[in-house]
């Protein structure tokens, strides 16, 4: 598996957004995973479009933007124009879900599909053939630092098996540890905040993290 680390903005010291997106880039980062939630279908909120827009200037890092949103196709756009390369909606939101992801397709940016831990993969299978990612909560969605959710790792792995080519991305309480459980389960995607934004040399974090995760993979 192609193992990919996608640090979690929600955890960086947001009074300097810009310049964290950069230090993890350079500490080779794969991607930045962002959260945008909209105090509706989370119970948080973060920051939106115009925030990525800034961010784009600040950093040639890959964007991966998770929608925690309700009606993530009413904003699809303002994120491609922003600057996204991955945009990530859940299987919950309240839209029409083939019909946003092809959207995000049709502005050639790739699309992933999440789902939270109360629900079924089998929400997300009749859209596989849309998607270039799964996202497997293993936390409830809406902030950060919560505790890993081992029960939900059987889903990357039903995925893993069935559709061996898929992005698996797991995000939810990943260090160490449950980031070498997830790969061992079929998660090519780790998504670490706290963990990696709470180390000070960010570049021995991500090659350690990085090294334990593709060992796990063998």
């Amino acid at each position: 598996m192609d193992i990919k680390i996608s640090p979690s903005a929600l955890a960086c010291d947001l009074s300097r957004f810009g310049e964290e997106c950069q230090a993890m880039h350079e500490a080779g980062a794969h991607m930045i995973h962002l959260d945008i939630m909209d105090g509706h279908f989370v119970p948080n909120l973060t920051f939106g479009a115009p925030v990525i827009k800034c961010l784009r200037d600040k950093s040639p890092i890959v964007f991966d933007v998770h929608l925690m949103i309700s009606r993530p196709d009413l904003y699809i756009e303002d994120f491609v124009k922003a600057g996204t390369d991955i945009i990530t909606l859940h299987v919950e939101a309240d839209c029409d879900i083939a019909a946003a992801l092809e959207k995000i397709r049709g502005f050639s940016v790739k699309a992933g599909l999440s789902l939270k831990p109360g629900t079924k993969i089998d929400a997300v299978l009749p859209f596989i053939h849309l998607v270039d990612m799964i996202l497997v909560m293993t936390v409830e969605p809406g902030f950060g630092g919560q505790s890993f959710m081992a029960d939900m790792l059987p889903k990357a792995r039903y995925l893993r098996d069935n559709y061996p080519n898929l992005d698996i991305q797991v995000d939810g309480g990943l260090n160490d540890i449950t980031s070498k459980l997830a790969v061992e389960a079929g998660a090519n995607i780790i998504v670490a905040g706290s963990y990696l934004f709470g180390q000070k040399d960010y570049k021995k974090a991500v090659r350690e993290l990085f090294e334990i995760c593709t060992q796990s993979a063998e």
